[in-house]
């Protein structure tokens, strides 16, 4: 399974906000950097944005990590992004591509990017997003797109044409990588992989699946499923 996973050209990110995993993963170095939103900290009990992100700064040195700003005005939202991007040098900044009103967050995209900030702008799931955002930005400044690929498929569209439409978007940008976001599970890892993403995403517990299962001889999987359905059954203690 680990050759699976070794052999994959696309940068696996670990996506989320339990410390214990973030650092853990972190040390694997099939991970090549992390990334965590507002309602990921949420679930995960974060009370203090500035202290968590600070503390896992202190061992997430070298690889990119990726914090979002939370406001939804614009002015906060760079001031917010400024002092995020002060932290640490392999910090990302999460702009999200809208305000919760459909405001477009082009205008402090480009002020961003122009100052030199490393960007991830998020939640983008239309090509005219990834076009609009592409104009905008310094092509010298290093930028995470991030499509929510999953989100996508979960209406029922293939993402992978509008991931391999959205990389030829970015061409002219040679520090721009595009992230497949949203994984659903492991298969999205390598369709992610195949369409030719810079980035995919993955929560850790999905991590953790493709890490058990990736790979596994499909006959033994049967195998070892019959046996699960035998053992459960007798724990049961069915009786016909």
């Amino acid at each position: 399974m680990t050759k699976k996973l070794t052999s994959l050209r696309v940068h696996l990110y670990a996506d989320g906000a339990d410390k214990e995993g973030i650092l853990s993963l972190n040390k694997n170095p099939l991970i090549r950097g992390i990334t965590t939103n507002p309602t990921l900290m949420r679930k995960a009990g974060i009370k203090d944005y500035e202290r968590f992100a600070k503390d896992i700064l202190k061992s997430v040195k070298k690889k990119p990590i990726s914090f979002e700003v939370f406001s939804d005005e614009f002015d906060e939202m760079r001031r917010q992004a400024l002092k995020i991007a002060s932290w640490q040098k392999n910090v990302y900044v999460k702009i999200p591509i809208t305000n919760s009103r459909g405001e477009s967050s082009l205008p402090l995209v480009k002020e961003l990017s122009h100052k030199g900030v490393r960007l991830n702008v998020t939640a983008l799931l239309t090509l005219e997003q990834v076009r609009a955002v592409a104009k905008v930005v310094k092509p010298t400044v290093p930028i995470i797109i991030s499509v929510f690929a999953g989100r996508i498929a979960d209406t029922g569209r293939d993402p992978v044409p509008a991931i391999r439409s959205s990389l030829k978007l970015l061409k002219r940008l040679p520090k721009a990588q595009l992230l497949w976001a949203s994984v659903r599970e492991p298969l999205n890892i390598f369709q992610a992989d195949a369409s030719g993403c810079h980035i995919v995403t993955v929560p850790h517990d999905i991590i953790s699946k493709a890490l058990k299962m990736a790979g596994t001889d499909l006959t033994q999987l049967s195998l070892d499923t019959v046996k699960m359905f035998r053992k459960d059954a007798n724990e049961a203690g069915f009786s016909l």
